[in-house]
């Protein structure tokens, strides 16, 4: 009797220990596809003849995918299963990496709208997992999920000119590179097809507070919408103008390209952090406004202050904003909900209609610099839209966990 209780205990860490790795290697996808495109933006606008506009385009892409999608994700979830709908979406990233690889103007925009397809299903549905299978852990293990997301994505970005220019691999070869990541997630994720296949079986009571029409009639679920998507347009704007930045303050290609990855490294330590804080407070009000006043601060130094020497303390702050931001954004997800499948409803709300409104980020931003030729209303842009930001955590952060249900 004792032997065998020993056997299946051993059997459920070893299932929980397999859960954890799939999580991290799904987490490591979910960025690199569009954190390797920032400092290659120069090198695909010359290649294929883009505009500034045109050029960030390749960043919004994704951010539309995420916002068709999003809301459809949770009921492709309830149809096949979360971990079936995960394998399928990382299939498509795989896909959509390989197709915009080719070197061609319209395979490259193709393929970056299949790859935000996948990213966004996956996006989606791994913060109802999280929910469901580690109900008391969950900031520990978003933590977890966060920062193993936000690692990849600042290596993305570190090696991106050394594998098109130091190693001639030119920029096709450089974005093919996170093909081979996504089919290593595959082929890590599968087993939990088979483990957790019942999950699809599991009939949604649509009268239970977490339906999707009831979080449209939400305030809280709109505050979330928009604390993630103000803080997604900050984040996809820096990933996709940073290094161009730079290059106008006057450094060099490589440097600017690193200082894009330290900026995301910077923020890893913060990004898991920030989830174990936020889970232990009655509201998460402190850190939002502490991510606000260090954003503002960051561009108010990138605005006010002309020389190379104190600009890596700027993109240091924003990092550590970016950081704490888009990790307390994901977080929010499972600590105002009070199941999974409110979880993922809450998840394909506020990323579908966030991720729409950070899509005009990158698009917006590149017309504004290629009619002043300036990055100073870039900058003044950035400084209201976390103010904006600010203002929408407050509300998000400001709800008890036990008041969650009789929100929606």
């Amino acid at each position: 009797m004792n032997s065998n209780l020993h056997s299946q205990g051993k059997q459920v860490a070893t299932n929980q220990a397999l859960l954890i790795i799939g999580i991290i290697f799904v987490a490591f996808n979910l960025r690199p596809a569009i954190t390797s495109v920032g400092p290659l933006i120069g090198l695909i606008r010359t290649d294929l003849q883009l505009s500034n506009g045109i050029a960030g385009l390749i960043t919004t892409l994704p951010l539309l995918a995420f916002a068709a999608l999003s809301f459809l994700a949770p009921k492709i979830g309830q149809k096949l299963g979360n971990e079936l709908a995960i394998l399928m979406g990382l299939l498509f990233l795989t896909i959509g990496i390989m197709l915009r690889s080719v070197g061609i103007s319209s395979m490259l925009f193709t393929g970056t709208a299949i790859a935000g397809v996948g990213i966004a299903i996956c996006n989606v549905l791994l913060p109802g997992i999280v929910k469901q299978r580690f109900p008391n852990k969950v900031g520990l293990m978003t933590g977890v999920y966060t920062a193993s997301l936000g690692g990849f994505a600042a290596i993305a970005s570190g090696i991106s000119i050394p594998l098109a220019v130091n190693m001639k691999l030119g920029w096709e070869n450089a974005l093919l590179t996170w093909a081979g990541l996504a089919a290593v997630a595959f082929i890590i994720w599968f087993p939990q097809t088979r483990k957790y296949k019942r999950s699809r079986d599991i009939q949604v009571d649509k009268s239970l507070p977490g339906h999707q029409n009831s979080m449209l009639r939400s305030k809280l679920a709109w505050n979330v919408t928009f604390f993630i998507g103000l803080q997604s347009f900050l984040f996809y704007c820096v990933i996709a103008w940073l290094p161009e930045l730079l290059l106008y303050k006057g450094l060099d290609d490589t440097t600017s390209g690193w200082m894009l990855s330290l900026l995301q490294l910077f923020g890893l330590p913060i990004s898991f952090i920030t989830p174990v804080l936020a889970a232990k407070m009655k509201n998460q009000r402190m850190l939002v406004i502490a991510i606000g006043i260090i954003y503002i601060t960051a561009f108010l130094g990138l605005l006010m202050d002309g020389s190379a020497s104190m600009t890596l303390l700027w993109v240091l702050l924003i990092g550590i904003a970016q950081g704490a931001g888009f990790s307390l954004a994901l977080t929010f997800f499972v600590l105002r909900t009070v199941s999974s499948d409110q979880a993922s409803a809450l998840s394909g709300m506020a990323q579908s209609i966030g991720y729409l409104l950070a899509a005009i980020g990158p698009m917006f931003i590149g017309m504004l610099f290629d009619q002043t030729q300036s990055w100073s209303l870039p900058l003044f842009t950035f400084i209201a839209i976390a103010a904006a930001m600010l203002i929408a955590g407050l509300g998000a952060g400001a709800g008890l966990v036990s008041q969650t249900r009789s929100e929606y």
